[in-house]
């Protein structure tokens, strides 16, 4: 089952965007989540080396390994302090689970329970890609260019819109609920998408769905047509990392497309940032598709 969800994952990995998993408990979010690595291309030689570095500042290289070889998956639990989350201390300053997860991931399961302001110093490092930390003594920059994968309940008791179950929340338990996470930075995450509850049909199906190794062989593609893309360009590894300078230049649209924008952004008004990422994730839709142009049904 799941094979929307499955399919938004797979354009999430090909082109390291930030994805947001709205559901009902027990539909799969947790687990759908926990899969993304087996997904994910294996990291470069450079992309090793940094990651490495930073783990091997916090002390968390083990005796036998030299190098990090396994993209991060960081799941911190939603106690976590925002110090925690993007680094900190007073002589010594350690990287935090943003940095932890450089060239990873980082999922926040149940995003709502978080406090609020551990989810506000996201938006930063969401945007630039490092986070800097200054204290009194000094001041030190970390790199956090990670994949942002959210889970959430549509309310408290998780049945809002589910036409089988009575929710038994109140109006104003739900707005409390959503407005711990702001609008800023649900607009830095590129991909929302709802997961329904399985059917039984799903479930009890002896129908076969495709193999992590046959998705990742997909997005592994993908990436390596980023990769010749990107060649030249210092820091930048995947199409979610494309500033506007590079959006301009990599992603062209012919006059349908161009038309077909026009129209979301004037009746769902979208903002400046929404619109540079419908470009990025419509870039490596068409590069799944192995297209050199980005057409209307990317």
């Amino acid at each position: 089952g799941q094979e929307i969800v499955k399919r938004a994952l797979e354009v999430a990995a090909a082109g390291g965007h930030n994805l947001l998993m709205l559901g009902p408990p027990g539909s799969g979010k947790t687990m759908l989540a926990k899969r993304i690595p087996s997904i994910l291309p294996p990291l470069s030689l450079e992309e090793a080396l940094e990651t490495t570095k930073i783990h091997s500042v916090s002390g968390l290289m083990a005796n036998h390994e030299a190098l990090v070889t396994i993209r991060p998956f960081r799941s911190p639990h939603h106690t976590i302090s925002d110090a925690a989350l993007v680094g900190g201390g007073m002589s010594n300053i350690r990287p935090g689970e943003i940095s932890l997860a450089h060239h990873g991931v980082l999922f926040l399961d149940e995003l709502p329970e978080f406090a609020r302001n551990v989810l506000e110093v996201l938006r930063q490092p969401l945007e630039e890609r490092h986070i800097t930390i200054s204290r009194t003594r000094m001041t030190i920059d970390y790199p956090a260019n990670f994949m942002l994968i959210c889970s959430m309940n549509p309310c408290p008791c998780g049945n809002y819109g589910n036409p089988l179950k009575e929710c038994t929340c109140t109006p104003a338990n739900i707005q409390r609920y959503l407005s711990k996470i702001s609008g800023p930075l649900l607009d830095r995450i590129d991909l929302h998408v709802e997961v329904p509850a399985v059917k039984y049909q799903e479930l009890s199906s002896r129908r076969k769905g495709e193999s992590s190794e046959q998705i990742r062989q997909r997005v592994v593609a993908a990436r390596m047509v980023q990769e010749k893309r990107f060649s030249g360009v210092k820091g930048v590894f995947k199409n979610a990392d494309m500033n506007s300078k590079l959006i301009r230049e990599f992603c062209h649209l012919d006059e349908p497309s161009q038309q077909l924008l026009k129209i979301a952004m004037d009746k769902m008004g979208f903002s400046a940032r929404g619109y540079d990422r419908i470009l990025k994730v419509s870039r490596t839709i068409a590069d799944l598709a192995d297209s050199a142009e980005i057409k209307p049904e990317h």
